[in-house]
């Protein structure tokens, strides 16, 4: 028997009509059936800007803690980010440090030591967000996730998701199939 595995789906936009929630949407087709994606869109988890004063007034906030939870349940995460000035965008970086937060009876960066997780970006310009990527996988590598080996950045994003869309190369559709296979097997 198959053991089923749970993801969660995360990008790193919360721009309705993002390229990198396309993209992520795009790649959670080639799961097979065992495998469980929970979709979080982070303007549904709105957090204030991680503040250790703020922290030691009122603690970790709600969303941090609910959002949590639901990363502590899961096997590994699939996650999509944008490029904002050669880096990951804000909203993604303070929900990292917000859900690493330990309180409670909840340690340290439970939400993150020992999961896996697939990186990917779309972009409009010709590098296809590969800094973000490297900066996001040096950012989950530090806080103890063991990350796919694949990398997938999408240049000229507004191309690819242009009307009638998505047009991805056969090549990108390769890597992201690898990259989808290579995390259950990580989580199997």
């Amino acid at each position: 028997m198959t053991k089923k595995i749970h993801l969660i789906a995360v990008s790193g936009s919360t721009r309705k009509e993002s390229f990198n929630k396309k993209l992520l949407k795009k790649s959670l087709e080639f799961f097979p059936n065992n495998v469980s994606v929970t979709w979080i869109d982070l303007k549904e988890f709105p957090m204030p800007f991680y503040d250790g004063d703020l922290e030691e007034e009122k603690g970790v906030p709600e969303n941090a803690k609910k959002l949590r939870t639901l990363m502590m349940q899961a096997d590994g995460f699939i996650v999509s980010s944008p490029e904002y000035n050669s880096s990951i965008s804000a909203v993604l970086k303070n929900t990292i440090d917000w859900t690493s937060r330990a309180d409670d009876q909840i340690p340290f960066l439970a939400a993150y030591k020992g999961k896996k997780a697939f990186v990917l970006s779309a972009s409009v310009g010709k590098y296809g967000g590969i800094k973000s990527t490297t900066a996001l996988r040096s950012i989950l590598e530090a806080i103890g996730v063991t990350l796919v080996p694949e990398v997938v950045a999408i240049a000229n994003a507004s191309k690819v998701f242009e009307q009638g869309g998505p047009h991805f190369e056969k090549g990108d559709l390769d890597l992201i199939e690898k990259g989808c296979k290579s995390l259950i097997s990580l989580c199997s």
